[in-house]
């Protein structure tokens, strides 16, 4: 797999990252990429473009906005808690499978 170097044209696919599966796909490719950066560019992305934007994340997260805004900057780290928080806040959630590396 490609590693992805940033994520891509936010207003150009805001409409899918409103789709669960979409977006779904799309935090994967950062997650698995291991840069956290990236990921959490991603999740802000995917975060904006629901409906209510980052406050209505927050919200439905029980989450300070201010402390979500933070959790998702570039300098930010989440804890593991909070991005489980965030994403089910958006009806996504964490998986665990195998990896397809053999040593």
């Amino acid at each position: 797999m490609n590693k992805p170097t940033r994520p891509f044209d936010f207003d150009r696919y805001e409409e899918l990252l409103r789709d669960p599966e979409h977006a779904a796909i799309y935090l994967a490719e950062f997650l698995e990429s291991g840069d956290m950066e990236l990921f959490q560019e991603a999740l802000r992305h995917v975060a904006k473009a629901q409906a209510g934007g980052l406050a209505g994340v927050a919200e439905q997260a029980d989450l300070n906005r201010g402390s979500l805004y933070k959790s998702l900057s570039k300098n930010g780290k989440p804890q593991f808690e909070t991005l489980a928080k965030i994403l089910a806040a958006m009806g996504l959630q964490f998986t665990i499978t195998p990896s397809h590396q053999q040593s």
